[in-house]
């Protein structure tokens, strides 16, 4: 497995790098600016130490020239004797050149005896301006200066003028503002290392919280909860992640609701089965009646069968399974077939139909969808609707819907029950006492088929009067 490093870790190598980095590119920034100051404030002094010692030199200049004179000569010593002024006040070193380019007047020891000035350099002074250079001015010097030089004409006689003073002062400075750099880039490290460890355990604590959770969530502890604190995303995060673990425990009690409805709705008619079934065979039930008994049977087993059926057609409808074949057509001629198929029923009831027929109403969907969700609505009606009540039917183009309502006079739904009725293998209790035929699945179907659709559905009631079911569907053409 490979080394994988913790939040802390990369957190604080990061802002290392970051910072190590604008600390190398400062250092670097502050070093040119330095030196570039450095080499203009030397100029700027140099050149004014030209200035004084071109007027010392004219001074001297009475009786001949001095870039003309031999070293020991009189005259030429105390031309030396001023220019060491400057050295002493300035700490720059002065000297003259002749015309050939060699060192005559100096005021610094013998190292510049026979040494020459570059041509070059000559040759630009000559054109009548100053000359600078960083460096050893072509070997006269072994350590590295800063120079300026002039041209003069001292008494007659042409010359060169030249100030120095060492490079050391940048080269301190520069050492002194690394050491100034690596100390403070030291410190702000350590700084930062702990600011790094309190803002990573900023992070790292509610995360390490939602990773606990989630490994209780995913052994089986539905009920496990992520603190939600920490900065905004983390926040987030974690009631994203509650919110997660809130529709997995909701789904897992459905699935446990679920079965126990099955294995509730299977029992019931298997118990009776097997009781009738039992007591025609040990006699218990007489044998003049037994066709009585069978035909319970007979009605248990087909319940038995619609429930098996209902629930294999709700897998199918929620994995996508059954294909959709809308088309245009009029929808009372599914309301029609439906209430025809179960007219018998409705006679013995003596229920009033009302509000068939009408103008055409096209709608666009699958026939069967319509007529499986009409069929359900309608089945539940009669079965609820007292003797001598009435199924009303209307329907109306709203938009590019088109709204069904059905409704029946009767006990009604109560309003606490309203939010359930669609939902699998949800009875309400009073109508477990009026009718016990139903799966409780019929709603249901009807609500995944009305989705499938396009359209949307919902129950209105008012209790002990009526009750509702409105749905709608796409117009057709």
């Amino acid at each position: 497995m490979s080394h994988r490093k913790t939040i802390s870790r990369e957190f604080f190598s990061t802002i290392a790098v970051v910072l190590i980095l604008g600390l190398s590119v400062m250092c670097a920034i502050q070093t040119a600016l330095s030196a570039a100051y450095f080499v203009n404030e030397r100029r700027t002094a140099l050149t004014a130490i030209l200035d004084g010692a071109s007027a010392l030199s004219q001074r001297f200049a009475e009786g001949g020239s001095i870039v003309t004179r031999p070293l020991g000569d009189e005259r030429a010593q105390d031309a030396r004797s001023g220019f060491e002024l400057f050295n002493t006040t300035s700490g720059a070193l002065v000297f003259v050149a002749s015309e050939d380019g060699q060192v005559l007047l100096h005021t610094d020891g013998a190292d510049f005896v026979q040494q020459y000035i570059p041509k070059e350099l000559l040759d630009e002074m000559d054109q009548g301006g100053d000359v600078f250079d960083t460096g050893t001015l072509g070997g006269v010097f072994k350590d590295k200066f800063y120079t300026a030089g002039r041209r003069i004409d001292v008494g007659g006689t042409v010359g060169y003028l030249f100030a120095a003073s060492p490079m050391t002062a940048l080269g301190s400075y520069i050492v002194d503002m690394l050491v100034m750099f690596g100390i403070s880039a030291t410190a702000i490290l350590l700084l930062c290392s702990l600011l790094c460890w309190v803002l990573a355990r900023r992070i790292t604590g509610p995360i390490e919280d939602i990773s606990e959770a989630a490994r209780r969530l995913g052994s089986g502890d539905f009920t496990a909860r992520a603190p939600v604190d920490g900065c905004v995303e983390l926040a987030e995060f974690a009631t994203t992640f509650n919110n997660m673990a809130m529709r997995l425990q909701t789904i897992d009690n459905s699935r446990g609701q679920f079965m126990g409805n099955i294995a509730h709705e299977l029992r019931t008619p298997m118990t009776t089965i097997k009781g009738f079934i039992d007591g025609m065979l040990d006699g218990t039930i007489p044998p003049e009646e037994n066709q009585h008994y069978l035909t319970i049977v007979s009605q248990e087993t087909g319940r038995l069968a619609r429930l098996v059926q209902n629930m294999l057609d709700i897998t199918k409808l929620e994995a996508g399974e059954v294909p959709i074949h809308a088309q245009n057509y009029d929808l009372w001629k599914t309301v029609t077939d439906v209430v025809l198929s179960d007219e018998q029923r409705i006679e013995d009831g003596k229920i009033d139909i009302q509000g068939l027929g009408g103008p055409p109403m096209p709608i666009f969907a699958d026939p069967d969808f319509v007529h499986q969700v009409v069929y359900n609505i309608v089945d539940n009606a009669i079965k609820f609707t007292p003797e001598g009540g009435t199924i009303s039917f209307a329907a109306q183009k709203k938009g590019n819907m088109v709204e069904v309502r059905i409704e029946n006079t009767g006990a009604g739904i109560a309003p606490e029950a309203l939010p359930f009725v669609f939902e699998r293998f949800y009875k309400e209790d009073r109508s477990r006492g009026m009718n016990t035929r139903g799966s409780g699945l019929g709603l249901h179907i009807c609500k995944i088929l009305i989705n499938l659709s396009g359209g949307q559905i919902h129950a209105e009631s008012e209790e002990g009067k009526w009750c509702r079911f409105v749905f709608t569907l796409p117009a057709g053409n």
